[in-house]
């Protein structure tokens, strides 16, 4: 079986939040706060046991969550 695509929340140029599947064309589910898209796209993550993704405003990565089997994951600096 192959690997699912992680989860990205993006910016859209309309002001809202995409939560998209990794090399997806459009997004799953589009919110008006990025906190919304941030947990809906846990939630995705959490039951597919991949990565979500968070870019800010500007396309650049502000958190990266794992949520995939890794027997010897590295500490968390972020949380």
């Amino acid at each position: 079986m192959p690997n699912k695509p992680n989860v990205w929340v993006v910016h859209r140029p309309d002001g809202t939040w995409g939560v998209q599947r990794e090399g997806g064309v459009r997004p799953s589910r589009v919110t008006t706060t990025q906190r919304e898209a941030n947990e809906i796209a846990r939630q995705i993550a959490q039951n597919d046991h991949v990565d979500r993704i968070t870019q800010g405003t500007d396309g650049r990565i502000v958190s990266h969550d794992s949520f995939g089997n890794d027997p010897n994951p590295p500490k968390d600096t972020e949380h």
